[in-house]
């Protein structure tokens, strides 16, 4: 008779994108994550593969949470643009916060530490981003409807901006003290929307 799980995978997989989200992926051993899931060595191993495995699931987790709540305030009806600000100020209010200095985004902290030499990891990463210009490059083509954004401007172009913005305040936000640096720059690039 095989064995029911003694723990909660979901939480698990949560404990586990924590602590690779706040040490890295080649600073996170399997024994820290042992010690910080609470569950042996072959548990892990049974349950979600090699540490590699995991942190690509975590990976997963990390986005099925994050990307369905950037699409739903994104398509709401309505005007687009201030959803847009709300977004990209969201993004900046939180590299900022404080208290999350030195986490960053976890696609972003992926992007620079496995993405260049880890093509499972580079194509996670290039999906979320394609789904993030996607959401924006809608939205923008919705405020172009509306009459809120100029016919001249290029949705496109605009959303590779974004994109390329919204990841630059996570890493700058997670190296710097200064808030403003982060608040400031998002302020500039918001009034390309004008």
């Amino acid at each position: 008779m095989a064995r029911t799980k003694e723990f909660d995978p979901d939480a698990a997989l949560q404990a586990a994108l924590e602590l690779f989200w706040q040490r890295g992926y080649e600073a996170t051993s399997m024994s820290d994550l042992v010690t910080h899931l609470g569950i042996g060595r072959a548990s892990i191993y049974a349950t979600f593969g090699s540490k590699h495995e995991l942190y690509l699931k975590a990976l997963e987790h990390y986005q099925r949470e994050r990307l369905p709540r950037m699409l739903r305030e994104l398509s709401r009806p309505g005007p687009v643009l201030p959803a847009v600000r709300a977004l990209v100020r969201a993004y900046a209010a939180e590299a900022a916060a404080e208290d999350l200095r030195g986490r960053g985004c976890f696609v972003t902290n992926t992007a620079a530490e496995l993405a260049p030499r880890d093509p499972a990891a580079a194509r996670q990463v290039e999906r979320n981003w394609d789904h993030l210009e996607t959401v924006l490059h809608s939205a923008l083509v919705r405020a172009q409807a509306r009459g809120e954004l100029s016919a001249g401007r290029d949705p496109l172009a605009l959303a590779r901006m974004l994109l390329v913005l919204l990841q630059g305040l996570r890493v700058v936000g997670k190296a710097s003290p200064d808030p403003a640096r982060v608040r400031d720059a998002a302020e500039q690039a918001l009034a390309l929307l004008d």
